[in-house]
């Protein structure tokens, strides 16, 4: 995992399409990283494009992230549906079986729909690199995906001419 933030796309503010929406779908279990997450993905996306909106759709875990993004690609109800969660590694196996079986389904949906999906469900060693990557501002992933929300939204929708 790199240390350093992407830079912000040179489209701030000016985005294809400033009416877009972004669907955040996000765990409830760690939830004070989760937050932090929401928080900063949210904050950047304003940041971006001003006049974009959000919704927030909130399940009890991880595993639970992939169904509700189905539906909403589906729905065809947002330009870039962002998947949140935290997952911290313990003693077992499952931390890494939950994160390769997340991944998987996310990218599936985005393929199979057409619609971008990013994938900010994120597996920790600790609770430290949580703290880092969810609540601090110098690497923090929600930033990023909201980033790559928007990046991807405009390939988009240049592709189909929107």
């Amino acid at each position: 995992m790199s240390n350093l933030s992407p830079p912000r796309p040179r489209t701030v503010g000016t985005a294809v399409g400033s009416k877009r929406h972004f669907p955040i779908v996000a765990s409830q279990f760690n939830s004070t990283y989760v937050q932090g997450l929401i928080d900063h993905a949210t904050a950047e996306l304003r940041t971006l494009i001003p006049g974009a909106t959000t919704s927030l759709l909130k399940v009890p875990g991880a595993f639970e992230i992939p169904l509700v993004v189905r539906e909403i690609a589906l729905q065809k109800r947002g330009d870039a549906i962002i998947a949140i969660g935290v997952i911290l590694k313990g003693k077992t196996d499952h931390a890494e079986n939950l994160s390769r079986s997340v991944t998987d389904a996310l990218q599936q949906i985005a393929v199979a729909h057409g619609v971008p999906v990013i994938n900010a469900v994120l597996s920790f060693d600790d609770e430290t690199q949580a703290r880092e990557r969810c609540l601090e501002n110098e690497i923090n992933r929600g930033t990023e995906a909201a980033r790559a929300a928007v990046e991807i939204s405009n390939v988009i929708s240049k592709l189909r001419n929107k």
